[in-house]
């Protein structure tokens, strides 16, 4: 949250904290990643804490979570900031569980003493498939952790020709705090989404076949959407040209902003495109985004869509809470989620056409039904009540 200060990433890991504070666990947020930190303002990965250390007490803090966190700058002089030393490594070598999440932080490797550390898999498909590929990467990650836990709700099923990580012990979801995104009528006459045009890093190989993970490639498949369907469709973004962004120590997914002559296609074919880095480094402002929002299209990872994970986005599923329908690339998520009447899952332009026909016949009635959504599908509460059950606790 604080290497990586980027609004999604704070609601990622605060939903998941507060939820667990709201169920009446004693709960702390720990970051003791290697990775130097990015600092938006250099607009640089730096080998400090300068802007990382007071970005994440603040946002702790807005959660109710002032005296909860804890920071370890194991890319230099390992010092904990937050909590004492004794404090953070006494919590981490007796709490019930360590929730390790996306497996981002090599703990024990750090020299760190936990007891049971989960993999909470946010972003399936890659250590998958490394691992059964026998990659070092997914090596790793299985040596590092006890259990195991994804977001890919298809993953080691019929569904998904993705084998599950070993000791899986739970397949879960994105807990949302439902009344933190719930604000009345929606007052934007657009459909919105927020992310990155370009990335790269984590395309993976299975069987032989290539699977992309920058979601521009996906985009490219319905640019023309604006002509199709009467409607406005905003793409919240980094627009910044490439050769202007710098891609630091540690960078795993570097991103790689928009060059002039894409800008101009996304244009002439009828999407408004917005700075996202205006709003981005708060998740506050970033919520200001979606809340006005008439509802999100978007569309997955390549990775995702045709190896049919099971995925759904955590953003997605911020904009149900809102009240805003969502039209979203399909990932084989309809498996475990309603889609029809407030979410909408597409294959092609055809699909997309009809769902936007749908929203329109009775906008209010898809608002209603993607509430309901988010109430029964992703409430935070509900989530990792189920989860801490599945885990055996």
């Amino acid at each position: 949250m604080a290497s990586d200060p980027y609004a999604g990433m704070a609601w990622m890991h605060m939903q998941i904290v507060e939820g667990f504070r709201r169920l009446g666990h004693d709960v702390y947020y720990f970051e003791t990643t290697s990775t130097w930190p990015y600092d938006p303002i250099r607009q640089a990965r730096v080998y400090d804490s300068d802007y990382a250390v007071p970005y994440l007490a603040r946002v702790a803090a807005s959660f109710g979570l002032a005296d909860r966190w804890a920071y370890r700058r194991s890319f230099s002089d390992k010092e904990w900031l937050g909590l004492t030393r004794a404090e953070a490594e006494e919590l981490l070598l007796t709490a019930d569980a360590v929730f390790n999440v996306a497996g981002a932080t090599e703990i024990r490797s750090e020299g760190l003493k936990v007891g049971r550390l989960i993999y909470l898999g946010t972003d399936p498909v890659y250590d998958e498939v490394s691992f059964v590929n026998g990659g070092e990467d997914g090596r790793k990650v299985v040596e590092e952790h006890d259990d195991f836990v994804t977001y890919g709700e298809n993953i080691g099923t019929p569904e998904c020709k993705v084998p599950a990580l070993p000791r899986l012990r739970a397949r879960t979801r994105q807990p949302v705090l439902i009344d933190l995104w719930q604000d009345g009528a929606a007052s934007k006459n657009a459909f919105t989404t927020v992310g990155n045009w370009k990335q790269a890093g984590c395309e993976v190989e299975l069987a032989g076949e290539q699977y992309q993970w920058s979601k521009h490639y996906e985009f490219l498949k319905f640019i023309d959407l604006p002509r199709r369907v009467n409607q406005k469709f905003e793409l919240a973004m980094n627009l910044a040209e490439p050769e202007t962004i710098h891609h630091g120590e540690g960078t795993v997914v570097p991103a790689y902003g928009i060059t002039a002559a894409e800008k101009q296609m996304l244009k002439e074919n009828g999407w408004r495109l917005i700075d996202a880095p205006q709003f981005t480094t708060d998740p506050w402002r970033y919520r200001d985004y979606v809340q006005p929002s008439k509802g999100e299209f978007t569309v997955a990872r390549d990775l995702h869509v045709r190896l049919r994970s099971g995925w759904f986005s955590e953003r997605s599923a911020c904009y149900l809470a809102a009240g805003r329908p969502v039209v979203t690339q399909d990932t084989g998520f309809g498996t475990v989620l309603p889609t029809g009447e407030g979410l909408f899952a597409f294959n092609s332009m055809a699909d997309i056409v009809a769902a936007f026909d749908a929203i329109k016949s009775d906008y209010e009635r898809h608002s209603r039904a993607a509430s309901a959504i988010a109430e029964e599908y992703f409430k935070a509460e509900t989530v990792l009540a189920k989860l801490i059950a599945n885990l055996g606790f």
